[in-house]
């Protein structure tokens, strides 16, 4: 997995700027407008469990006039160097609104886990990744409108130099969303999207999380 390669988690699980840009495709400075200043000081001081680094992205520039990216990988909460899911959250904002998105503001994501293969093979593995989702942005009273997304399982077989490499599958989540309200809550939707990663990546509830959650049996870190 290649969308995030960040450093691993130091224990806070913070924001870390390692873009030297700020992330801004469209403008986060004083020039910004306020709901959007605020929602980006909200995802750069979001603190999500320890095993998720949080670093930040050059944000597209041609979605919107204002837009905001981070990276994220959770690795082996075990102390390996293993890293078990990545990737990317970008923020978007359009004072006038778009009506694809019916509303001001737009949540983009890429997830990508890798899988056993039994657990690959499940039918219902879509279906309920997609419900991972919806539950965790519920659950955290994210509320949200418009969603769209794909779920996709792939498997790469390797040849010749790299024969000896095991066969690999793939999870990957492409989702997005509306949130809502003028001034929404950003750090909910981020957390919520975390939490998302790490049940791709088969890690369990932390403390004081819902223990009714469906999960998948840890996995293998890519090679």
């Amino acid at each position: 997995m290649t969308a995030a390669r960040a450093a691993k988690a130091g224990g806070s699980g913070g924001v870390e700027d390692t873009s030297g840009t700020g992330g801004s495709g469209g403008g986060s400075g004083d020039s910004a407008p306020p709901p959007f200043r605020a929602a980006v000081a909200a995802l750069s001081e979001t603190r999500p469990r320890p095993e998720i680094q949080l670093s930040v992205l050059p944000a597209p520039r041609r979605l919107a006039p204002y837009s905001f990216a981070l990276e994220a990988a959770v690795t082996d909460p075990e102390g390996t160097d293993s890293e078990l899911a990545d990737g990317r959250f970008v923020l978007l904002h359009d004072p006038q609104g778009q009506d694809s998105w019916q509303g001001t503001f737009r949540v983009v994501t890429l997830g990508r886990a890798e899988l056993e293969p039994e657990i690959a093979g499940d039918p219902l593995l879509p279906e309920v990744t997609w419900t991972w989702l919806t539950g965790a942005l519920e659950a955290r009273g994210a509320g949200y409108t418009e969603p769209s997304g794909t779920v996709t399982r792939s498997s790469s077989a390797f040849f010749g130099g790299l024969a000896e490499r095991a066969a690999e599958e793939l999870l990957e989540i492409r989702a997005s969303w509306t949130p809502e309200g003028e001034a929404p809550d950003a750090a909910a939707h981020l957390t919520a999207w975390c939490e998302l990663l790490c049940q791709c990546a088969g890690l369990p509830p932390e403390a004081g999380e819902g223990s009714s959650v469906v999960q998948l049996p840890q996995r293998r870190g890519p090679r």
